[in-house]
């Protein structure tokens, strides 16, 4: 990474937990990221510029915040909206309500675990 570019996790590369990079493999290892799954929380509703992000997120450095948006971005889950920030993709939100089973079942099991 010479260039100071991120390189998000792909489907058939190799990423963290799999030599193949089985595409859940790699949302996983995306998503394993430090921030991502609360960059993505923070954008479940209207956009924010990168300063109401930040902010959002609460103690993230603006360096990891940019590397975490453009990883999402080229990973076709956020996109950048000239006027209003950043928002997530037809496809973010889609991956959201996809993770909404998760949440429910994260609830029950940590009432089980009182």
């Amino acid at each position: 990474m010479s260039d100071g570019k991120t390189n998000p996790p792909r489907p058939g590369a190799r990423v963290r937990g799999s030599q193949t990079g089985r595409p859940v493999m790699a949302l996983l290892d995306l998503l394993g990221r430090r921030w991502v799954l609360r960059i993505l929380w923070e954008l479940r509703g209207e956009p924010l510029n990168f300063r109401e992000l930040q902010a959002a997120c609460g103690g993230i450095s603006p360096s990891v915040l940019n590397t975490r948006l453009a990883e999402l971005r080229e990973s076709l889950l956020v996109e950048t909206r000239t006027d209003e920030g950043y928002a997530l993709t037809k496809t973010g939100r889609e991956l959201l309500k996809q993770l909404t089973p998760l949440t429910v079942w994260s609830e029950k099991w940590a009432k089980m675990l009182k």
